[in-house]
């Protein structure tokens, strides 16, 4: 029996299980809500290769969406989307758009402390912090039910510039990744990264080394007071 929209919360992550009545299982598909906003990325499952990466914000009284990047298309950047969003109890949704219907399971809703839509403020460059306010160009990385996903774009030329994500784990100062999926590339995937962070006055400071093995420290900020504050 399917119960109202009010009644559970979509915060966390979830995957594409069903579309158009058939099981998915050429590809994996995740999708994160956190913070009235929520993004997608998808890989293929034979060869790890990125699909698409798409989001933006969400709005649960009577289910909204407002792409912020599509990989597909980009002409659907700016476009409000209204389809109709149904639970199947507490941990499947069913989203119809019409020329597609999609069922999702929940992964998890797990919490801690980084859970949250976060946008890049500042990096630290010859031993100098530099700090940004972000514009149309940003880059935003968002973390719930122990999933992550980063995506760089402009959300006004509709310009997309990376994404990649997987799992992640925050505990005690020590900030892990294992990476699922990547755009720009493939062969990263099974990758594991460790990083230090720390929460200072509501900001994520993350240092480590970078994927190419630099020192690395980034500043990141709650995307609704960073971004959509200074709008």
């Amino acid at each position: 029996m399917n119960t109202g929209l009010y009644a559970q919360s979509l915060e966390g992550s979830w995957k594409l299980v069903e579309e158009n009545g058939r099981e998915i299982t050429d590809k994996e598909v995740i999708r994160i809500y956190q913070d009235g906003y929520f993004a997608e990325g998808a890989k293929s499952t034979q060869d790890n290769s990125f699909l698409w990466a798409q989001g933006g914000e969400y709005d649960t009284g009577d289910y909204t969406e407002t792409i912020d990047f599509h990989t597909m298309n980009k002409a659907l950047v700016g476009v409000d989307l209204n389809p109709k969003l149904t639970w199947e109890g507490e941990d499947r949704i069913k989203l119809n758009n019409v020329k597609e219907v999609q069922v999702w399971e929940r992964v998890s809703d797990n919490e801690n402390e980084l859970t949250g839509n976060w946008v890049i403020t500042g990096r630290q460059r010859d031993g100098e912090m530099r700090r940004s306010t972000p514009g149309d160009r940003r880059t935003i990385k968002i973390l719930a039910g122990d999933r992550f996903q980063w995506v760089a774009f402009n959300s006004a030329t509709g310009e997309f510039m990376g994404s990649g994500g997987g799992t992640y784990s925050a505990k005690d100062g020590k900030y892990s990744e294992n990476i699922e999926f990547f755009s720009r590339d493939d062969s990263r995937v099974g990758a594991k990264l460790g990083f230090d962070y720390e929460v200072k006055d509501g900001e994520w400071h993350h240092s480590g080394k970078s994927s190419k093995g630099e020192p690395m420290y980034e500043v990141w900020s709650p995307y609704a007071a960073a971004y959509l504050g200074n709008q």
